[in-house]
């Protein structure tokens, strides 16, 4: 551990807690690697505007890999420097079959999400996470039908994202089921009832590798902490992959080191280890 020179870490269950906080021990352990020249780098199936704004003010902050992958952004410059997309026909194509499924569904365009104003009406019966439900209402243009939205913008999607009801039987077979129908796109998930879909190249993992290339380090000199599927790739192609002990079983399969969980400062716990032999 001691020639680590960038660390990502994914934000929901990994480095916030449940309550979507940032604890004391996490904050000091990342402001003393970052004094100390290591790169943070915040890698969520977030986009930018949805960062706490905490994270977004640190002075320390120079890229982020945002939307799981799918957009690296210069913070400093505000200045989207990798972007892998969705092709609006897809788009179109999976939400049309997404309308004969009982599930609600968003997507990014441009750094902001948007869902149809009944589906976030109605989003309290699947979002069953209180912080997680507040995010996507703060976080969501309602507009009346998101299919004409896409047509009428004609842009390409940075994800899409369904929610079921509290089935994770059936949200396991749909994952299943959208991978084998559309080959071209990578799915992942972050949350119990939820699907993330992004473009095929469009992973934390490839970000990483491409980032370590654009800074010149080698990726054995990355660290990544994550707990989801969609952490799966960056946990596996990072120097050292560290998984929450409230990871998923294939997360914690994947990783080198497991940390405590979320609510026990895990990040900062495994940071101060890194730190100390830098």
């Amino acid at each position: 551990m001691n020639d680590i020179k960038c660390i990502a870490f994914d934000l929901d269950d990994t480095l916030l807690t449940k309550k979507k906080e940032l604890t004391a021990r996490n904050r000091a352990a990342l402001e003393k690697a970052a004094n100390l020249g290591i790169e943070l780098i915040p890698a969520t199936g977030r986009f930018y505007l949805a960062l706490p704004e905490e994270i977004r003010e640190w002075p320390y902050l120079h890229y982020a890999i945002l939307i799981n992958g799918a957009q690296i952004l210069d913070v400093q410059k505000q200045e989207t420097i990798y972007s892998k997309e969705i092709p609006v026909e897809t788009a179109l194509d999976v939400f049309s079959w997404f309308d004969t499924l009982p599930v609600i569904y968003d997507c990014y365009v441009d750094g902001w999400g948007y869902m149809n104003k009944a589906m976030l009406d109605s989003a309290h019966e699947y979002i069953i996470n209180e912080p997680s439900l507040q995010l996507v209402r703060s976080k969501r243009t309602p507009i009346p039908e998101l299919k004409a939205f896409l047509i009428q913008k004609q842009r390409s999607c940075q994800k899409l994202q369904l929610f079921t009801k509290k089935d994770i039987a059936f949200r396991d077979e749909l994952i299943d089921m959208i991978s084998e129908r559309y080959p071209m796109l990578a799915v992942s998930s972050s949350l119990p009832n939820n699907i993330e879909i992004n473009d095929k190249n469009a992973t934390k993992g490839n970000a990483l590798l491409w980032l370590a290339g654009y800074l010149g380090l080698d990726v054995q000199q990355t660290a990544a902490f994550g707990d989801g599927r969609n952490d799966l790739s960056m946990i596996r192609e990072a120097g050292i992959g560290i998984a929450m002990e409230n990871a998923h079983p294939d997360v914690k399969a994947a990783a080198d080191f497991i940390t405590g969980s979320c609510e026990e400062d895990g990040v900062g716990i495994m940071i101060e280890t890194i730190t100390d032999n830098a």
